[in-house]
C-alpha cells in the first residue's frame, strides 16, 4: 500500500488537513524521519460523503472507519468516483462482520481475540483477499476497552501466525484518556520490535506528533481534520 504523506497531497488543502500535514512534517523533521514513513489515516467515522469529499479532492486517499455497516453505506460510491482510496477499519470487529470487513477494508486494526482470528483466516482464504492486519493492544489494561494485554501480546501474535496463518503487519494502541500517551506508545513499539513487526498504528488528533516521535507509522486523525462530531 502506498503511504499517504503530506508531499503527495495537492493544493488547496482544507484547513484541517493542511494543519495536520504541516504538523506531521514538523514532527518527522524533529524525529529525523522521512515524512513518507508516516501514513495519515483520516478518520471519517460519522461524517457523510459530502463532508469527506473535499478531503479526497485535496489528495487524501487513506481513511478510517469504526463500523463495518457505516462504511458499507457510504464508501462504495466514493471509492468508485475516486480511484486509489484505501479504507482502514479502526474500530472493534465482530466475528459475524468478518466477511464484509475482508471484502471492503484494506487494513483491519482491531485483531484482538481468537474468534476474530478464526473468522478472518476463514474469509481471507475464501475471498483470496488479505487486508493488512494489526493486533490491537490494551496497553492500559482497561476492562472496558478491547485489545490484548501487553503481557499476553507475544503469545497472541505467535498464535495469529502459527495457529491461524495470519500475516500480522503491526500493532495498534489507544492509550487511556487520562494517562500521558508516551509510555503507552513506547511499550507498543517495544512489543512490536521484539516480534519483528514494523508497523505501529498509534496517535490520534491530540497526540499524533508524540506518536511519530516514538515510531508511529500510521496516525489516526479525525477531529483535527474534520472538526468535532
Amino acid at each position: 500500500m502506498t503511504p499517504q504523506n503530506p508531499a503527495q497531497m495537492t493544493a488547496p488543502l482544507p484547513n484541517g488537513l493542511a494543519s495536520v500535514a504541516q504538523e506531521i512534517a514538523r514532527a518527522c523533521r524533529e524525529a529525523r524521519r522521512d515524512p513518507a514513513s508516516v501514513t495519515l489515516i483520516a478518520v471519517s467515522k460519522t461524517f457523510d460523503a459530502d463532508v469527506i469529499r473535499p478531503t479526497i479532492e485535496a489528495g487524501q486517499r487513506v481513511f478510517g472507519e469504526n463500523r463495518v455497516q457505516e462504511a458499507k453505506a457510504k464508501w462504495p460510491g466514493l471509492m468508485s468516483a475516486y480511484p486509489g482510496i484505501a479504507l482502514h477499519l479502526i474500530g472493534s470487529l465482530q466475528s459475524n462482520k468478518a466477511k464484509e470487513a475482508v471484502a471492503l477494508f484494506d487494513a483491519i486494526h482491531s485483531v484482538d481475540r481468537p474468534s476474530i482470528c478464526e473468522a478472518l483466516a476463514k474469509e481471507i482464504t475464501s475471498q483470496k483477499r488479505a487486508p493488512e492486519l494489526f493486533v490491537q493492544l490494551n496497553t492500559g489494561e482497561e476492562p472496558q476497552k478491547a485489545g490484548v494485554a501487553p503481557g499476553e501480546a507475544d503469545a497472541f501474535i505467535a498464535a495469529c501466525r502459527d495457529k491461524y496463518g495470519l500475516r500480522i503487519s503491526g500493532l495498534m494502541c489507544i492509550p487511556p484518556v487520562d494517562d500521558p500517551p508516551a509510555p503507552h506508545f513506547a511499550l507498543t513499539a517495544a512489543i512490536a520490535a521484539r516480534n519483528g513487526l514494523k508497523n505501529l498504528s498509534m496517535g490520534m488528533s491530540a497526540d499524533f506528533t508524540i506518536a511519530i516521535q516514538l515510531g508511529a507509522t500510521h496516525v489516526r486523525v479525525g477531529s483535527a481534520i474534520f472538526g468535532h462530531r
